[in-house]
């Protein structure tokens, strides 16, 4: 009896993982004449995406400095995560693109969302990478079916991409956001350099101390979410802006948990990401 039990149990498990191993992530490139290069970038495709003939709600997840495309899937378990959630009803199916922005060689190569002289990436992101891959995976292609998300560089390029372009997304999950660059002074002028300069000139906290009427009116149909570890240098950033949408009446939510600057942090955030992007899509 007790044999029949384990094997009735083994049974169970075994059909879970099989159910739940639906999604697949590929590797692909685009061409970009804007960068006058080829990008290359991680799409998740969720269980049935062949033969569904369906449209999809399409998730934009971006990587941090130092990191690149495979980053969510290697170091932070994107794929089985979005197959659990996705396979619970906490998350909607959706096609979750990670596209490269950058390397580990940050003083030799351009790093970031921004453009920058030699490095016109908000422009690739917006003009080439949003309108040619949510054709070619059969993206529903509306605000209300498009949400975007990152870590450190990559939160920071969310919050600002939104800021930027309130008409294009549905909502924003930043964790641990890089928002702001103190100190720049003195450094070679190198493809660093370009980064940090960039993320001075785009300062999100900047953007809502001057934004007027209907910039704020256009950033309230946007739903925010600001996420940092307690032990992360850049919480007093994220506490900032937090104090800022509050004061101009742009609801937001911000959670501070236990932790910090790391990997572990962010496959937690993950977890609550992909259920609110879905709260948040258009019914």
């Amino acid at each position: 009896m007790k044999k029949i039990i384990l094997s009735f149990a083994a049974l169970l498990i075994a059909g879970t993982f099989t159910a739940l191993a639906g999604g697949k992530v590929l590797t692909e490139n685009i061409d970009s004449k804007i960068l006058g290069t080829s990008v290359t970038y991680n799409v998740y495709l969720p269980d049935g995406f062949d033969d569904s003939g369906r449209t999809y709600p399409v998730i934009y997840l971006l990587h941090g400095l130092y990191g690149n495309y495979t980053d969510w899937d290697e170091r932070a378990g994107m794929h089985r995560i979005c197959d659990e959630l996705m396979y619970s009803g906490e998350a909607a199916e959706s096609v979750v693109i990670m596209p490269n922005a950058g390397g580990s060689d940050v003083n030799n190569i351009h790093n970031g969302y921004f453009n920058v002289e030699g490095w016109r990436y908000e422009d690739f992101f917006f003009q080439e990478l949003i309108p040619t891959l949510e054709k070619k995976y059969r993206c529903i292609g509306d605000k209300g079916h498009r949400a975007i998300m990152g870590l450190s560089m990559g939160g920071g390029g969310s919050t600002v991409y939104c800021q930027r372009h309130p008409d294009m997304f549905s909502s924003c999950y930043a964790m641990s956001a890089w928002l702001d660059v103190q100190h720049s002074e003195g450094m070679p002028h190198d493809c660093f350099y370009l980064t940090l300069k960039s993320v001075r000139n785009t300062c999100a906290l900047d953007f809502i101390d001057t934004a007027d009427e209907g910039t704020v009116a256009a950033l309230k149909t946007v739903k925010w979410f600001f996420d940092c570890g307690d032990d992360d240098d850049l919480v007093y950033l994220t506490v900032d802006l937090h104090r800022k949408y509050n004061e101009h009446g742009i609801f937001n939510e911000m959670r501070v948990h236990n932790g910090a600057h790391t990997w572990e942090y962010w496959h937690n955030c993950l977890r609550d990401a992909l259920p609110f992007a879905t709260r948040s899509f258009s019914k």
